[in-house]
C-alpha cells in the first residue's frame, strides 16, 4: 500500500467483470461466522519506529501513556507486519531498522510477519520500482538477487531469536515484481515465477516454519485473483496462504470481497489473509500533505464509530468467507512532523494517511476499535 493518490488509478484492469458466487451469503450466515476464526489478528506500523524515535506518544482508550504495541495487544492485535525496503534513503525501513524493532515485536508476545517490497521504496499495483542496486540486472540475476536478500534477512532475524513467522514475497504484485523483468505481459508468469520460487525457497531454507505469503490487491474480483493465482500455480510456484488487500473506498462491496475469498480458499486449498484494510475516521487533515482518502463508503461515517464498525464489518465478512486473517494497514501512523511517506524527503514529506489510523492526531485510540478472533 502507498498513500499516494495516484494508487487510485493504479488499478489494472485485466477482466471485465467478477465470477458471480453467493457472497452475501458467505458473509452474513451465522454458522460460517461460528465455524471460523481469525488466528492472524494484525497490525503493519511500519511506520511506528520512526515515529517513536521522533519522540511520539500513545495513548490508550482511558488516556493512559503506553507503547503502541502494548496498546494494540490490547485490542486484540497478535501479530505485527513490518515492511522492509532494501536501501531506502532514510534508513527506515532497511533490513537494520526491521531487525531492530522485531525485538520489540517479539518480547511482547507477538507474531511477526516481514513484507518484502525488493525495493528501495513503495511497491503497489501501479509501480514495482527495482532496487537502485539491482537496477542494471536480468531476470537471471535477479533470481539470486531475490534468494540472497530474502534468505539473508530471514536468517539475520532468526539467528537473533526473531525469526519470522510469516514473510511476503512481494507487495500487491497484480502483475508483478521487479519491473519490468518481472512484470506479466501477454498473460506470460515465466519471470514472475522464477522470482516468486526464488523468495519461497530461500525462506524455507532459512526456517521450514515460516509461512509464504503471496500478495494482490485482488480482493476487487474474483477473475483479477483467479488470473494471478492460476498464472502462477501453472508456472509451479508454491505459497502457504493467499493475501489479498482489501479497502471499500478502492475494492467495491464487502460481498464481493467475500467470494474472493471463498472462491481462493476452496480453489487452491491454501489459508487466506486480508492482508490489508483500513478506514477514515475523518475527512479533516492534519497536515500539509493531501490525504490519500477523501471520502468514505456506504454506510459507514467517517467518525471513530464508524470506522470502527467498518473494520468490524471486514473481519465478520472474512472470517465468515473462511479467512483467518486481517490485518490493519498503518493504523499507529498519525501525523508526526518528521515521519513522512516519502523515503527519499522523509523530513519534510507529510501523512497522507492521518485519517486513517486508529489513532487520532494527539496519539489516542480510537476507543471503538477492535480486533476479534
Amino acid at each position: 500500500m502507498t498513500v499516494c493518490t495516484t494508487r487510485l488509478t493504479a488499478r489494472l484492469t485485466l477482466f471485465m467483470a467478477a465470477v458471480a458466487l453467493p457472497a452475501t451469503m458467505l458473509a452474513n450466515s451465522p454458522s460460517a461466522s461460528a465455524a471460523n476464526s481469525l488466528s492472524m489478528l494484525g497490525a503493519d506500523v511500519s511506520t511506528a519506529q520512526r515515529a517513536l524515535d521522533l519522540g511520539a506518544k500513545y495513548y490508550d482508550a482511558n488516556g493512559n501513556a503506553k507503547d503502541p504495541l502494548d496498546i494494540l495487544k490490547g485490542a486484540g492485535v497478535n501479530y505485527i507486519r513490518l515492511r522492509v525496503w532494501n536501501n531506502p534513503a532514510s534508513g527506515y525501513n532497511n533490513k537494520a531498522k526491521v531487525l531492530a524493532y522485531a525485538k520489540t515485536v517479539k518480547a511482547k508476545g507477538l507474531k511477526l510477519l516481514v513484507d518484502f517490497h525488493y525495493s528501495d521504496t513503495w511497491a503497489d499495483p501501479g509501480k514495482q520500482y527495482k532496487p537502485a542496486a539491482w537496477s542494471g540486472h536480468g531476470i537471471g540475476q535477479l533470481q539470486s538477487d531475490v534468494y540472497n536478500y530474502t534468505y539473508d534477512v530471514c536468517n539475520s532475524l532468526t539467528s537473533q531469536g526473531t525469526a519470522p513467522d510469516s514473510v511476503q514475497i512481494g507487495n500487491e504484485i497484480n502483475v508483478g515484481m521487479l519491473w519490468d523483468d518481472g512484470k506479466v505481459i501477454n498473460n506470460d508468469f515465466t519471470n514472475l515465477s522464477l522470482l516468486l520460487k526464488s523468495g519461497y525457497n530461500a525462506t524455507k531454507a532459512c526456517n521450514s516454519a515460516t509461512k509464504v505469503i503471496i500478495h494482490t490487491a485482488d480482493a476487487d474480483s474474483d477473475a483479477h485473483a483467479r488470473w494471478f493465482y492460476d498464472g502462477i500455480k501453472a508456472k509451479g510456484v508454491n505459497w502457504d496462504i493467499t493475501g489479498l488487500s482489501y479497502y471499500c473506498m478502492w475494492h467495491g462491496s464487502l460481498s464481493t470481497m467475500a467470494g474472493v475469498v471463498s472462491d481462493m480458499k476452496s480453489r487452491y486449498g491454501k489459508d487466506v489473509v486480508i492482508a490489508e484494510t483500513a478506514y477514515p475516521f475523518t475527512s479533516a487533515n492534519a497536515d500539509s500533505t493531501g490525504n490519500s482518502v477523501t471520502s468514505g463508503c456506504s454506510g459507514y461515517p467517517l467518525t471513530w464509530s464508524g470506522q470502527a464498525a467498518n473494520f468490524t464489518a471486514v473481519q465478520n465478512t472474512a472470517r465468515g468467507a473462511g479467512a483467518i486473517g486481517v490485518f490493519y494497514w498503518e493504523p499507529t501512523w498519525y501525523a508526526v512532523p518528521g515521519n513522512g511517506w516519502d523515503p527519499a524527503d522523509i523530513n519534510n514529506s507529510g501523512d497522507g494517511w492521518d485519517n486513517m489510523a486508529v489513532f487520532n492526531w494527539t496519539g489516542h485510540l480510537n476507543p471503538n476499535i477492535k480486533w476479534t478472533g
